[in-house]
């Protein structure tokens, strides 16, 4: 019987699971532990050592010697470091070749965006379509391009990155990597929270910002909600424009508002793509948080380098 598995590394958990590749739908296991970040790189390396022996012994089988992960940010082709990772300790490292070393596990590695666009593109709601581009819109913002079932990495390996993509020049919000009027400052969670900061005086989630919108009487939430639909058809009509998904998949804390699929979205959407209609569907995910350790594992079904 073989297995796989694949792990997913993120900025407050690593979670794993391992899989019988015959019945991939039906985990052996699956488990999460904290990656206490701030304690740095070496004890993310060990937290991820750690978590293949539990799922081992969970499952009671070996942990498979290839295994798939997703991460923060992105492995540079030239030099095999991470680049562009909001766990900064990260930056700069040998993250697969050093995981080899302490695990002795054979990770291919991705973004984590790449894995839940993979995850929904190949069992979640955009099953079946020959192109997909996966979307994360949550603190940050991130992208993911799988054509045929495969990710698309790309020369630089940033394939799918539309979060520095800029939108307005002039805007007054600016990312987290200093880029102004960015897709990411824009469109990112703690962005459209700023925009209404700036526009009512108060500080909301953005739950509650649209809520408000929602009940009237909130202009600034209102001016917001028109904000986030506006500048998302911008953006991804970028992306249509240039590779013509069949399919756009939202996921995060932001992609949970109906306003984005809408059909006063899907309007907006048709204004700036380069074609008479639009068929691009625009789909919720359907893994939830399941997407990204499936799409971990998914990276060794499909045989990904």
């Amino acid at each position: 019987m073989a297995h796989i598995a694949g792990i997913d590394l993120g900025g407050t958990k690593i979670e794993g699971i391992i899989l019988d590749e015959q019945r991939p739908d039906e985990p052996l296991c699956r488990l999460r532990i904290p990656t206490e970040r701030e304690r740095g790189y070496e004890h993310i390396l060990s937290q991820i050592s750690r978590l293949c022996g539990l799922l081992s012994n969970a499952a009671g089988v070996p942990f498979p010697a290839r295994a798939g992960m997703g991460a923060p940010g992105a492995i540079d082709p030239l030099t095999l470091t991470v680049k562009g990772a909001n766990t900064q300790c990260l930056n700069g490292k040998k993250l697969r070749e050093d995981v080899r070393h302490v695990t002795g596990v054979d990770f291919v590695i991705v973004n984590d965006a790449n894995c839940f666009a993979l995850a929904e593109a190949t069992r979640g709601a955009a099953r079946g379509s020959e192109t997909v581009f996966g979307v994360i819109l949550g603190t940050g913002v991130g992208g993911g391009l799988v054509v045929d079932g495969r990710v698309l990495n790309g020369c630089h390996g940033i394939a799918g990155e539309w979060g520095q993509l800029v939108l307005d020049a002039d805007s007054e919000l600016v990312s987290n990597y200093g880029t102004r009027g960015t897709v990411e400052a824009i469109l990112s969670g703690p962005g459209l929270e700023q925009f209404y900061t700036l526009r009512s005086g108060r500080t909301l989630p953005l739950k509650d910002i649209a809520q408000r919108a929602r009940a009237g009487g909130d202009p600034a939430a209102a001016l917001t909600l028109t904000h986030l639909v506006r500048y998302f058809a911008q953006g991804i009509a970028m992306i249509i424009n240039v590779f013509d998904p069949h399919a756009v998949v939202i996921g995060g804390g932001v992609g949970n508002l109906d306003e984005l699929y809408s059909e006063n979205l899907l309007a907006e959407v048709a204004k700036h793509v380069f074609n008479p209609r639009l068929h691009t569907k625009f789909l919720r995910p359907a893994l939830g948080d399941s997407a990204g350790v499936f799409g971990a594992a998914m990276l060794v079904c499909r045989r990904e380098t």
